[in-house]
């Protein structure tokens, strides 16, 4: 009877369980983020004041930091929200070393096909720039900080805190994936299909939180795929050019089609959009098959 009266008072849910709440959370934890992240670049010129297009895009990714730093504090702080920790840590049974380099190996692959499919068909030529060995892993770095914090706050507080308020897991699944494309609104040269792709890809990288119960397995995918595209490609991601990158694209030959968008790069093409489902579709597959079920922190806390 304790314990039928506890999971009672646990699936009892409250104003704050409504879906505008966690997601005003989200973007106040972002906003927050910012000017921290901001204060800790200001901080990193006082001690290396050099200005080059290396720092320039490693500021860019690094200013994600202040996610970090100030979502973790809020967690910490904030009964409701604490559980959401657990997300983030092994009792999530996919977060592993396997899980992980799986993820990467998912934002690498599917990226390269969406690139590949570009270079076939003549949409974008590329040619080699430079391989600075130290700069590089840098920027690896801090575009996996970049990548992970948007995963914190859309797969890690979003996810969760919708997974609490409504019974069906298709309600944190999507919902989550909606507001990680309307993050993306202000990016330059987004166009409606972009948005519907970041809205797809948000939705893989949800499943792969569910099913595999691993935001890791999100995190790495979507830091594999960033960095790929912007770093090792020099192509846009999502509209946002790297000034250092392994190859370089020759944005004069550059031209839209199926697969390259010359404003967001291939993200914003139907090919990439085919590519994301497919994922999203083969997740699902293997999820159900195997009847795969996630740790559920916020459920169970």
């Amino acid at each position: 009877m304790e314990n039928e009266k506890n999971k009672e008072e646990k699936s009892k849910k409250s104003w704050t369980d409504f879906f505008l709440v966690p997601l005003v959370l989200v973007f106040l934890l972002m906003l927050g983020g910012s000017v921290v992240g901001e204060l800790l670049c200001l901080l990193r010129r006082v001690f290396l004041p050099e200005v080059t297009p290396f720092w320039e895009i490693f500021d860019m990714y690094f200013t994600f930091t202040g996610i970090w730093i100030v979502t973790l504090l809020y967690l910490v702080l904030t009964k409701k929200n604490k559980p959401i920790l657990k997300a983030l840590g092994t009792k999530m049974k996919g977060n592993n070393i396997k899980l992980l380099f799986l993820g990467f190996l998912i934002g690498f692959g599917t990226n390269a096909i969406c690139i590949l499919a570009a270079w076939l068909h003549g949409d974008i030529y590329l040619y080699y720039d430079s391989f600075p060995v130290i700069k590089m892993l840098a920027l690896f770095i801090v575009v996996f900080i970049q990548s992970s914090a948007e995963e914190l706050l859309c797969r890690g507080v979003l996810y969760q805190r919708l997974r609490k308020g409504y019974k069906h897991p298709a309600v944190a699944i999507i919902g989550n994936a909606v507001l990680f494309s309307a993050l993306h609104l202000g990016n330059p040269g987004v166009t409606p299909l972009a948005l519907i792709n970041i809205v797809v890809v948000g939705i893989m990288f949800s499943l792969m939180t569910y099913y595999f119960d691993s935001i890791w397995c999100a995190m790495a995918a979507h830091a594999a795929w960033n960095y790929n595209q912007n770093i090792i490609f020099g192509l846009p991601n999502s509209g946002a050019v790297s000034p250092v990158s392994i190859l370089k694209l020759d944005a004069t030959t550059a031209v839209d089609s199926f697969a390259y968008n010359v404003g967001f790069g291939v993200e914003g093409t139907v090919f990439a959009c085919v590519i994301l489902v497919a994922g999203s579709l083969i997740i699902w597959l293997i999820g159900h098959k195997k009847g795969m079920k996630p740790t559920e922190v916020m459920i169970n806390s």
